[in-house]
């Protein structure tokens, strides 16, 4: 039975003690709720807040992510932050593949390949990124459906099926991202079926089935529940939503 997850990456925001009041308030409602274990919570702060955050969350209902890690291991690389080093500090997920690493940071398939590649070696979960631009979506389907399919095949559609069940995929369409803009219930509903068709067409039906695919892009309480009410949307990948305790407590019940 795949997973209901709401996800709140953070980006570069808040400073490290508004994001522990933040984690704090997070932690508290998700005890509260009494969540069933088909139902998870993320949050994803940015590096520095990480420690601090791991000793004030109850990380068996709240799971403590990283929004990058490094493709290397260790050595002279500066600024870089490798999967082992998140592992110890208590990480369980990170975030791979988001449309602005892709732009601001020109990673590509090579590059994301290796993240996952290291990631999965200390256990971590992933949450794979993956979506059209603007241009793409408007010169039609045949695009815009084959850029998401060779993001998914040149990546993680070469991982083994076992270690494809560490993965969660999360749409998000690059035009809705910081826009104000949202695909439709039905548009997500589209593309996230075509995405486990075609997880089925790789690795399997039983394999699609459990496989969990949030939906990312403006996502708010406001639109939440009648998006997350698509039967192949699996929950969300939230930005600025999950920056607001009270809004992201919101999208957790929408779920």
């Amino acid at each position: 039975m795949r997973k209901l997850i709401v996800a709140g990456n953070w980006k570069m925001n808040t400073s490290v003690a508004e994001g522990v009041e933040l984690a704090k308030k997070v932690s508290e409602y998700t005890v509260s709720k009494n969540l069933p274990a088909q139902k998870q919570v993320v949050i994803a702060p940015p590096f520095t807040h990480l420690a601090p955050i791991a000793q004030v969350i109850n990380a068996d209902k709240v799971i403590l992510a990283a929004q990058d890690c490094a493709a290397t291991t260790n050595g002279a690389y500066t600024g870089e932050v490798s999967a082992s080093m998140l592992k110890g500090l208590g990480v369980k997920a990170v975030i791979l593949g988001h449309s602005e690493r892709r732009q601001y940071f020109k990673e590509n398939s090579e590059i994301l390949l290796k993240k996952i590649k290291l990631a999965l070696a200390e256990g971590l979960d992933i949450i794979f990124c993956i979506g059209e631009t603007k241009e793409q979506r408007e010169a039609g389907a045949n695009l815009y459906n084959n850029v998401i399919k060779a993001q998914l095949v040149d990546t993680v559609f070469t991982l083994t099926p076992e270690e494809f069940k560490k993965v969660i995929i999360a749409y998000e369409p690059v035009w809705a991202i910081g826009t104000g803009l949202t695909a439709t219930p039905e548009q997500a509903q589209d593309i996230h079926a075509m995405i486990r068709k075609a997880i089925a067409d790789n690795f399997g039906q039983a394999v699609a089935d459990d496989t969990t695919i949030l939906y990312g892009g403006s996502c708010k309480p406001s639109n939440a529940a009648e998006i997350f009410a698509k039967k192949d949307v699996d929950g969300g990948l939230i930005g600025g939503a999950s920056l607001k305790a009270d809004d992201f407590a919101k999208l957790i019940d929408a779920r």
